[in-house]
């Protein structure tokens, strides 16, 4: 079964992807989000994202009750512990409220393992205000529209929220993301999508960091 495309008629969702040209909690979640004060937001990053990247922990499964009905996509992410980074991220690109209500996706999360192997200094850059358009173009490149278990996926290319595709391939050993991620933990199942975790933060095509300010 291959992934259908069900964002054309999702109004809401289509509307923040083309102001917001796009990239990938409110509801229960622990973090505050971050205020667009212009304040220095990198001071709210997690630790790890400034720590070593090379532990090569897979992060901890995610637990059944993390994912109980009326868990969201970043719920289920805020509780983990392992995608704090990553929960930052939406918040400061205003996507909480969307992938907190909205659905189904699918989303390959990366964990703060992943973010903390990017470039010296691409997360702190990424999280600025005056950034937050390419912020988003990166989040939205991990998300589908559309809800798709691991069985479920056939190898090929699928269109992202971003607009660019991402190349799937799935072997007897797992299954990998445009050859460069390798899905460590999939089927983690949400209220309104499902989570396929990822050991690598993947940037589209189109994304230079280069200009970032």
């Amino acid at each position: 079964m291959r992934f259908s495309n069900p964002f054309k008629s999702m109004n809401k969702l289509a509307g923040v992807a083309a102001a917001l040209m796009v990239l990938p909690v409110a509801v229960a979640c622990s973090s505050e989000p971050v205020e667009e004060t212009g304040a220095d937001v990198t001071s709210e990053l997690p630790e790890s994202v400034e720590g070593d990247a090379a532990s090569g922990e897979v992060p901890g499964e995610v637990a059944a009750d993390d994912a109980a009905t009326g868990a969201s996509i970043v719920d289920v992410a805020s509780a983990n512990g392992s995608f704090d980074t990553l929960v930052t991220a939406i918040q400061t690109a205003g996507l909480e409220e969307t992938l907190s209500t909205e659905g189904p996706y699918t989303v390959f999360a990366p964990t703060d393992e992943a973010f903390a192997a990017l470039p010296e200094g691409t997360v702190e850059k990424l999280v600025k205000p005056e950034n937050q358009d390419a912020l988003s173009q990166v989040l939205a490149y991990h998300v589908v529209a559309g809800e798709v278990a691991s069985g479920e996926i056939e190898p090929g290319a699928v269109s992202t929220v971003e607009g660019s595709d991402v190349e799937l391939a799935v072997d007897p050993a797992g299954m990998t993301v445009n050859g460069e991620a390798t899905v460590v933990q999939p089927d983690v199942i949400a209220d309104n999508g499902v989570i396929h975790v990822v050991d690598t933060v993947l940037l589209p095509p189109t994304f230079d960091p280069a200009t970032l300010l």
